[in-house]
């Protein structure tokens, strides 16, 4: 559950610098017909991610495969586009990709232990029955009993159950008491929450994140027969400690929160979220312990909280927030803030390093025909001069509209560096430069930045989504990075290559949205 926008608004990846999308503030007293009309002429509101009819969104929680439909739960504020009055969302869909809102799933319960939030948490299926259990905020009643204090809020953090009494996953029935009720004796913790559940043998295993102050960021280790009754082990994996200090433990490292833990491959997989990035390690789990042995970012830019399910084929699927990088006033006066990140399918590379791309099914939304042109770098082509000055041309003639689409390319820069730009007549819209120093390069995309493993001379694989102010850049199947941009275009996108640098392939589709208004049919 992320608490703070501050490291976020510190990326401003893509922060508007040309002409910006003004929209005239909402209010309480706005009328239905009037709020939806704003959201759905947004052209910074994306038309094939996920998010909500209007207001605030953040963390994704709980995503399940069951009944045939995929579900989506996700913290939402509804009465607000700010961070507050924290609820799980819900959105169903036959694919991962045209989504359907469904009623409010969970709300904070007056004098509950979740009565100042429904934090983050997760799902499993438990006797045919799909339950989840997630971090409940409540007023301490000491000052002994706080888990949360980030320098705004003092929380005591709990876990909290809650079951599904139908099928469609619409009616809950909460425990009323928290299954978790503080952290293990003895633990000066610098938070308790955001819980992740797997079956082991005939136990269910549970992590929380947490840390200690002064010590590092950890993850606990819980176990049961029946969900409700759980059992401290110790700790999954513990870190370092801190090279600085804040009033916010999760600023510093100190403390992780979001974890998710699976096997993929031959080794497992740790997912955690702390100092405004998702970080990952690959390792080895035995005895109930984890071993890291790799570790790197999972996004380089605004992506945040983590979670992962399996799809209908097994395969491993991650979400993540994307978070707005603009101030507050302009959410508020948007009427809506955050997004889902496309599914992305996880996968090892040869070296055991965590890798990532967007699932198969986005494909579905381009719109034929393509731009197209490939395989030009092959010197065995008879045709390669003229297969080569085609193909640039076509990449000349391209223009992208409404800020929907996908891009794929390959580049070879002769010098090592090159730069993109997608441009209309009112200037840059957004630029990506790869550059060069010594024998290492970064990939930049605006303010934002990642390192590129390679040689310099070394071919670029890029693939592009564009969606509104979202742009998610994949590099060399190994590299992410997601960038907001607010600029308005006014008109089409072209595309400009520039330095000296040799187009080996470009794709381009335009892409369908997935509903008639900019998924706000329920912003009443």
């Amino acid at each position: 559950m992320t608490l703070s926008r501050r490291t976020f608004l510190q990326l401003s990846a893509g922060a508007a610098l040309a002409s910006r999308w003004h929209p005239t503030p909402y209010s309480a007293a706005s009328n239905d017909a009037s709020l939806c009309a704003r959201l759905a002429s947004d052209p910074l509101r994306p038309q094939y991610h996920l998010l909500p009819g209007h207001n605030w969104m953040n963390d994704p929680n709980g995503p399940i495969y069951f009944g045939g439909r995929y579900h989506m739960f996700h913290q939402y504020n509804p009465r607000g586009g700010t961070w507050g009055n924290m609820h799980w969302a819900h959105a169903t869909s036959p694919d991962m990709l045209h989504w359907h809102h469904e009623p409010i799933a969970l709300a904070p319960t007056p004098a509950g232990p979740d009565s100042d939030g429904v934090f983050s948490g997760s799902a499993i299926v438990d006797q045919q029955k799909v339950a989840v259990i997630y971090t409940g905020v409540a007023p301490p009643s000491g000052p002994g009993d706080a888990t949360l204090r980030d320098g705004v809020h003092t929380w005591r953090e709990t876990q909290c159950l809650a079951v599904a009494k139908d099928n469609d996953l619409r009616i809950w029935k909460k425990v009323p008491e928290p299954v978790i009720a503080a952290p293990p004796p003895g633990l000066a913790v610098t938070g308790f929450r955001d819980p992740a559940l797997w079956r082991e043998g005939d136990k269910w295993m549970l992590i929380l994140g947490s840390g200690v102050r002064g010590t590092g960021g950890m993850i606990l280790l819980y176990n049961s027969t029946d969900l409700r009754h759980w059992t401290y082990l110790h700790p999954l994996v513990e870190g370092s400690r801190a090279a600085s200090q804040s009033t916010n433990p999760v600023d510093t490292g100190e403390m992780w929160e979001c974890p998710d833990f699976f096997p993929l491959g031959n080794k497992h997989v740790l997912l955690i979220s702390t100092m405004g990035k998702v970080r990952w390690k690959v390792g080895t789990y035995a005895n109930q312990r984890f071993t890291p042995e790799k570790e790197g970012i999972v996004d380089w830019g605004s992506y945040y909280a983590a979670k992962t399910m399996l799809d209908a084929d097994g395969r491993r699927i991650l979400w993540g927030w994307i978070p707005e990088t603009r101030p507050d006033a302009e959410l508020i006066a948007a009427g809506w803030a955050g997004v889902m990140s496309l599914p992305r399918v996880l996968s090892l590379t040869a070296q055991n390093e965590l890798s990532t791309a967007v699932a198969p099914v986005i494909e579905n939304l381009r719109i034929s025909p393509a731009s197209t042109c490939s395989d030009v770098g092959k010197k065995s082509h008879p045709d390669e001069v003229v297969m080569r000055s085609a193909c640039r041309q076509l990449f000349d003639e391209a223009r992208i509209k409404d800020l929907a689409a996908e891009i794929k390319l390959q580049i070879r820069p002769k010098n090592g560096d090159f730069k993109l730009r997608l441009s209309s007549e009112a200037g840059e819209f957004v630029s990506i430069v790869c550059s060069k120093n010594s024998a290492t390069r970064e990939l930049h995309v605006n303010s934002a930045s990642a390192p590129l493993p390679g040689l310099p001379g070394d071919p670029i694989s890029l693939r592009m989504f564009l969606d509104g102010s979202v742009l998610e850049v994949f590099a060399n199947e190994t590299v992410a990075l997601t960038a907001r941009v607010y600029r308005i275009p006014s008109g089409p996108l072209r595309l400009q290559l520039e330095r000296d640098a040799e187009l080996l392939s470009f794709e381009a589709w335009q892409m369908k949205p997935i509903s008639k208004n900019r998924l706000a049919d329920d912003c009443s």
